[in-house]
């Protein structure tokens, strides 16, 4: 409370002028898209209601040492933080520092998430300025040992957690959440962990990974975003042993009692959050696809592993063409073989399909999934009943009959090859063009079949695109060893380039950051209602088509994540063009108006501004 008269009154004059310039400020900043009341736009000012200590411990408030005098004095800080005012770049130049002094790269992850709770405006200017560094820390590949731990390393609460004690109570507990617009949701059930498996409620450090990505890279406001995990509980016999553990301590709920769960969660995010993007993250197969096809067509949601996935890989494929002598469209000439058959090798597989029939140079789907052979664990997904070569007689019935594959995995199915053939003898017979790696399977790879590969094609396309980096097919140094340095290469997880014979080979990344900021942000920016195929096809589409003609011939496929945000906005303006086009989009672009100037006006960018207290509500 301000005592000194004076104070009072420069305080409220202050108030009066500051609500005048935000209302102003906002009129002007909407006036490009009509009905769209939008306050995400960048404000001069911060307001708040909070004094004092709450002020300092509010991180989405919090500048540290950077409060001018003004600001600790009408804030009740004065006293209360060090008496000299250090702007951003002498805190950046500390917190270098100290994140240098890190041992290793959970140890940097720790001391990331720290920074995340106590100052964001900060965390995350630190992220956007060295993105291709803390990319890796803050997500794959040491996200995944942040998961692991989770239970170890805990500190700070950070998003939402529903669990099968909440059944019944999920349309009051959304109101919990203190912001009152959302406008992307991440969601877990923290049944596939990348390549790890089942971490249960530990997974939530995966929506909050990925949520710092669509801030730092897609410019979506951090007080927009909300992580949840849906704890059903977990099967991993590890985390049920273990006291720490902070999940719920029984097996998974499955079945109609696991999808009635996630209904309740639906429809209570549905009730408060209406126009949000829910992002479903690491769900297992088959219910990531099951959650897939129950709510696309009735709710703004998409799922990561699956489209975002496939848009990344596809853009990829895409992109190899060009860097081999090749059209884009010239899709249906390759010869592609995929090393998993999960939610993730299937969505991949589709989009490459859908891709193939969109250019209409196949005269059927059913021709478009002949040019593909698809392998799960057991080896590729043939013909049971194919008698051996050697005796003519029928393959017995019993675990070859492949009854336990769905309708979207038979569609892969080769009735003209043996059931179960393994991985190098499918390369030696069909000599592919490119090889893709989604099965978690480390070393799955191996050289014999990565050099039967290379002797049929002159550049051979190996794309290991599994998570982390332990659970990579094969290493980038091995993928050009195998192929006398001819491979065209990219991996889910990041490799550094590769010296071969005194020469540089390049390695890429394929990583979904490439594809969901911008997706992200096209939608919100659009107030799109649904997310469909075409978006992500367009999205592939345009990443494939942003390396120069000198970086293909070097191997490069697509700019890396240090260009992130530039990308984000070509794959926004992509989007929402197609959200226009689809009848999806509720915003109203103004004639004359670039769509690029306004999605680049709408990114949220991590900088200091005034901040004042106010009564009550403006």
């Amino acid at each position: 409370m301000l005592r000194n008269p004076a104070l009072k009154a420069v305080h409220a004059a202050t108030q009066r002028y500051v609500s005048g310039q935000v209302r102003n400020y906002s009129r002007r900043a909407l006036t490009t898209l009509a009905n769209f009341p939008d306050l995400r736009m960048e404000t001069m000012v911060q307001t708040t209601t909070k004094h004092g200590m709450d002020v300092i411990h509010d991180p989405l408030l919090s500048k540290g040492t950077a409060f001018s005098l003004s600001e600790r004095e009408r804030l009740g800080i004065r006293g209360l933080v060090p008496p000299r005012t250090q702007e951003m770049d002498k805190q950046l130049q500390r917190i270098i520092r100290n994140l240098r002094g890190c041992r290793t790269p959970l140890e940097k992850f720790v001391f990331m998430t720290a920074l995340q709770d106590r100052n964001e405006t900060l965390y995350y200017r630190l992220l956007i300025d060295n993105l291709e560094e803390l990319s890796q820390i803050i997500y794959t590949p040491t996200v995944g040992e942040a998961c692991q731990r989770f239970h170890s390393i805990y500190r700070r609460a950070r998003g939402m957690y529903f669990s099968s004690h909440d059944r019944g109570q999920m349309a009051a507990m959304v109101h919990n959440w203190p912001h009152d617009q959302v406008d992307v949701i991440v969601v877990t059930d923290g049944s596939r962990v990348l390549g790890l498996g089942d971490l249960g409620a530990n997974g939530m450090q995966i929506p909050i990974g990925k949520l710092s990505l669509y801030v730092a890279g897609g410019g979506i406001r951090p007080t927009s975003i909300l992580p949840v995990v849906l704890d059903v509980g977990t099967n991993n016999e590890e985390l049920l042993n273990d006291p720490l553990y902070l999940g719920m301590g029984h097996r998974r709920l499955d079945g109609d009692e696991y999808y009635s769960f996630v209904d309740e969660w639906v429809h209570a995010i549905q009730n408060r959050y209406p126009d949000a993007l829910i992002q479903f993250e690491d769900f297992k197969y088959p219910h990531a696809y099951n959650l897939l096809h129950k709510y696309q067509d009735k709710v703004c949601c998409f799922n990561d592993d699956i489209q975002s996935t496939s848009a990344v890989a596809l853009a990829g494929v895409l992109a190899s063409l060009k860097a081999r002598g090749k059209a884009i469209d010239d899709l249906n000439e390759e010869r592609i073989v995929c090393v998993g058959a999960g939610s993730a090798g299937v969505g991949v597989c589709e989009g490459i399909v859908d891709c193939m029939v969109e250019q209409g140079k196949v005269k059927s789907r059913a021709e478009a999934y002949s040019r593909i052979w698809m392998l799960d664990q057991h080896g590729l997904i043939g013909n049971p009943h194919l008698g051996s070569e050697e005796t003519g007689k029928r393959a017995p019935i019993g675990l070859a009959d492949r009854a336990e594959l769905d309708e979207r995995q038979l569609q892969y199915l080769k009735k003209d090859m043996h059931d179960r053939t393994n991985l190098e003898d499918v390369v030696k017979a069909i000599k592919p063009t490119v090889i893709l790696g989604l099965s978690g399977a480390p070393g799955v790879f191996t050289e014999g079949a990565i050099r039967a590969m290379a002797e049929g094609v002159e550049k051979p396309v190996v794309f290991p695109l599994s998570n982390p980096t332990r659970s990579s097919e094969c290493s980038a140094e091995q993928a050009f060893e195998w192929t006398d340095g001819r491979a065209i290469f990219a991996s889910g997880s990041p490799f550094k380039d590769v010296e071969y014979k005194g020469e540089i080979r390049k390695v890429n990344q394929i990583n979904n950051a490439m594809s969901f900021p911008g997706l992200g942000l096209g939608i919100t920016v659009s107030r799109a209602t649904r997310v469909t195929g075409k978006m992500f096809m367009e999205t592939a589409i345009t990443i494939a088509n942003m390396a120069s003609e000198d970086q293909l011939k070097n191997g490069v496929l697509f700019p890396g994540v240090s260009s992130l945000r530039e990308v984000s906005k070509e794959v926004a303006a992509k989007v929402c063009e197609v959200a226009y086009e689809q009848g999806l989009a509720r915003a109203q672009l103004r004639q004359g108006v670039s769509l690029k100037d306004v999605i680049e006006e709408s990114m949220w960018d991590p900088e200091y501004v005034p901040t004042i207290r106010i009564d009550g509500h403006m």
